[in-house]
């Protein structure tokens, strides 16, 4: 049994309470996110979530493993009416309620913050795209747009690098030291930005977070059974989907991006270089936004 990194604290507030002995002791601190609030879901399952932008159609946004509310900001920052960017269990300010989780756990969180927002349409990022997929195949109907962007398998399998990445990033946050978690996470960056000043204000940005609000070692367990039990009722939808994958991605396989393009009869586009948040930011975004602005 995995051993927790501090229980879900009473208030919703951060995991971890630990002193830092090896953060930065001089320069600007970063800039404060905005404001967030905690709602609770049918399950019982209180949530962090921001909403933003005003109007209809309303859509949800899912992040991926070990994400967060900012990772996923970007990708709807040209999608007109209103935008609701949450926090799966265990992630942020979220709860993290007794294990083991499955992504039928998760498609129940998914299902929460859109039904309480009223949410028409949906945007899933790779392990938010398993959710969003278990969702579908639940009720198909549920949504009357998806986007499906580096889904994860859906068979309950992953590669090794997808592990490694996970248990190396577990591993560090659970020390609680500045200078692991900044290690773990800059494998996140292209080589090309790993110096910049924008991929230096990401990396202090996620460690940050990380050490404050810690992240559940439960997450390494839902991959113990597939996402989807049968990838045979995503056919049911009915809506429109857009499905984004990456070549030369170990974490996320083009040919999971390729199957489920064809299981929703969706709309399918193939970029060459990973990291496509980083290399191909404004192409993603407005391909996004045109897709479901449409």
């Amino acid at each position: 049994m995995r051993k927790r990194f501090g229980p879900p604290p009473p208030d919703g507030g951060p995991r971890l309470q630990r002193v830092d002995r090896t953060g930065p002791r001089s320069g600007r601190p970063t800039l404060p996110g905005p404001a967030t609030e905690l709602v609770t879901l049918p399950s019982g399952v209180r949530v962090e979530q921001l909403t933003t932008g005003t109007g209809d159609p309303m859509t949800v946004f899912a992040h991926g493993l070990a994400g967060d509310i900012a990772g996923t900001r970007p990708l709807g920052s040209a999608v007109t009416g209103r935008r609701t960017f949450f926090q799966f269990r265990g992630h942020g300010r979220s709860d993290a309620p007794p294990g083991p989780w499955t992504f039928g756990d998760l498609a129940a969180d998914l299902r929460g913050v859109a039904d309480l927002a009223g949410a028409t349409r949906a945007v899933g990022v790779s392990m938010g795209a398993g959710a969003l997929c278990r969702l579908l195949a639940e009720t198909p109907d549920r949504f009357e747009k998806v986007v499906l962007y580096l889904p994860t398998p859906l068979d309950g399998r992953r590669s090794d690098a997808a592990v490694r990445r996970l248990d190396r990033l577990l591993a560090s946050v659970e020390s609680g030291e500045a200078a692991m978690i900044a290690d773990a996470v800059e494998a996140e960056l292209p080589p090309s930005v790993r110096n910049s000043p924008a991929g230096w204000s990401y990396l202090r940005q996620r460690v940050e977070q990380l050490q404050r609000d810690g992240l559940a070692p439960e997450l390494a367990d839902l991959w113990a059974a597939p996402a989807v039990p049968d990838e045979t009722a995503l056919g049911a939808f009915r809506g429109r989907a857009l499905v984004v994958g990456c070549r030369d991605d170990e974490v996320h396989p083009v040919a999971w991006a390729e199957r489920l393009a064809g299981l929703l009869d969706a709309d399918l586009h193939i970029y060459d270089l990973p990291s496509v948040l980083w290399t191909n930011r404004n192409d993603l975004r407005d391909r996004v936004s045109s897709f479901l602005n449409a």
